[in-house]
């Protein structure tokens, strides 16, 4: 089941109902990276809930018609390409092509590629993404020509935490409050994991929030998988825009959540569930929409 366009750009305000689709987009991946046996579900399902409250309550989007100047509307770039799952699963269920194609995850001359990719012409894909550290200078790039076209909405943009060791980020954090692009929410997934171990174990990134506020952002700290709280920072975010300084949200999540085996560990970063471990999982989410 699909939700129609003028169903995906109302704003859904009920929790419980949110809470309802992230469970469906939770289903969505774990499925998709089965069917393939590959893919990333660990961090596509810690994010599901900030998807949820995105692209169903918060950001001012058309699915349809869709076009890449996305004028007059809230943007989005995922810079961690690789939670393609929930990227996709978000899309699909908010209008932005038939959920049916979700079974074509991964699959040669799909459009939806492990990674997402512009070629395809995937409507709500807006930059290739996967090549870690380029998501922030694209979105800063996409707040300026807003502001220089006299564009109020805003950009948002989504980084992992293991990301964050990359200088690119950095140069994009040194940029943004010195060109004053006060429509830009940037959000770090706190989720304490990468591919190879733990985030401390790998190269620890310090203390985040006194890092971003010494670069000039004005910064908040929230939960991910609260959607009650998550909905608030994220409206707090859009009330501090237009104020000179861009916004960073440091958000906690836990990798795999709603899939108890898959959460406490970077193990399933990046590799996908048996038959057994599937049926596992889903009986762990409710399907609320209907499954592809």
């Amino acid at each position: 089941m699909s939700h129609s366009p003028a169903a995906a750009t109302a704003p859904v305000t009920d929790i419980e109902q949110l809470e309802r689709i992230a469970s469906q987009i939770r289903r969505d991946i774990v499925r998709q990276v089965h069917a393939v046996q590959s893919g990333h579900p660990g961090g596509s399902l810690g994010c599901a809930d900030l998807f949820t409250a995105l692209y169903f309550s918060v950001m001012h989007h058309h699915p349809t018609p869709w076009d890449m100047d996305g004028k007059r509307q809230d943007l989005f770039f995922l810079s961690n390409g690789h939670i393609s799952p929930v990227f996709y699963s978000t899309l699909a269920r908010s209008g932005y092509f038939p959920v049916k194609e979700l079974a074509t995850f991964r699959h040669i001359d799909s459009r939806l590629q492990g990674h997402p990719t512009t070629h395809e012409g995937l409507p709500g894909v807006r930059m290739a993404s996967g090549s870690l550290g380029q998501g922030m200078s694209v979105a800063i790039g996409a707040a300026l020509s807003k502001k220089m076209n006299g564009d109020d909405r805003l950009v948002f943009s989504l980084h992992g935490d293991g990301e964050l060791q990359e200088g690119q980020i950095w140069e994009a954090a040194l940029f943004a409050p010195a060109k004053q692009v006060d429509n830009l929410i940037s959000i770090v997934d706190l989720n304490g994991r990468q591919i190879d171990g733990d985030v401390d174990d790998v190269l620890p990134l310090g203390d985040l929030k006194a890092k971003w506020l010494a670069f000039g952002w004005d910064v908040l700290e929230t939960n991910g998988n609260d959607m009650a709280l998550l909905l608030k920072t994220l409206e707090e975010a859009k009330n501090r825009t237009g104020k000179g300084r861009p916004v960073m949200i440091l958000m906690r999540t836990e990798m795999g959540q709603g899939v108890d085996f898959m959460m406490h560990s970077h193990e399933w970063h990046g590799i996908a569930p048996n038959d057994e471990q599937l049926n596992k999982a889903l009986a762990q989410l409710p399907e609320t929409l209907g499954d592809y």
